[in-house]
C-alpha cells in the first residue's frame, strides 16, 4: 500500500461519537438498502449493531438522520431524512476541507518518511 494521509474526523457530543467515518459508511448503506437488515449485511455487522449506532446518531442530532418502520409483511424499513443527508454532506464537506488544509504539511512530512519498499 503506498504511503497516505488518512484523518479520521470524529464529531463528538458529549462522550458520544455523533458522526465518524463508520457512521457515514452505515448512513450510506442504510440510503442503499433500505433497511437496517440490509445495511448491516453490507457492512458485515449484526442487526443489533447497526440499531444501536442508529439509535445513538438519533439522540446526538435536534432531528434523527434515520426514520425506521417496522417489519411486519412488508418488513421493515429505514431511510435517511433530510437531516440526515445534510449531516452526511456536511461532514463529507469538513473531511474534504481536513485533507486540502493538511497537504502542505503532508507533503513536507512525506520528504522525512523511509522509502516505500513495497511498491
Amino acid at each position: 500500500m503506498p504511503t497516505a494521509l488518512k484523518p479520521r474526523l470524529r464529531v463528538l457530543h458529549g462522550s458520544e461519537i455523533a458522526l465518524g467515518p463508520g457512521k457515514v459508511a452505515l448512513l450510506d448503506a442504510i440510503e442503499e438498502s433500505g433497511t437496517l437488515a440490509g445495511a448491516a449485511q453490507a457492512l458485515e455487522m449484526s442487526y443489533m449493531r447497526v440499531w444501536k449506532l442508529v439509535r445513538t446518531m438519533n439522540a446526538c442530532f435536534r432531528e434523527p438522520l434515520v426514520e425506521t418502520s417496522r417489519g411486519g409483511t412488508g418488513h421493515g424499513k429505514a431511510t435517511l431524512t433530510d437531516t440526515g443527508r445534510a449531516v452526511r454532506a456536511l461532514y463529507r464537506a469538513m473531511d474534504a476541507a481536513c485533507l486540502q488544509a493538511a497537504q502542505p504539511a503532508w507533503e513536507e512530512l512525506t520528504s522525512y518518511l523511509a522509502p516505500d519498499r513495497h511498491t
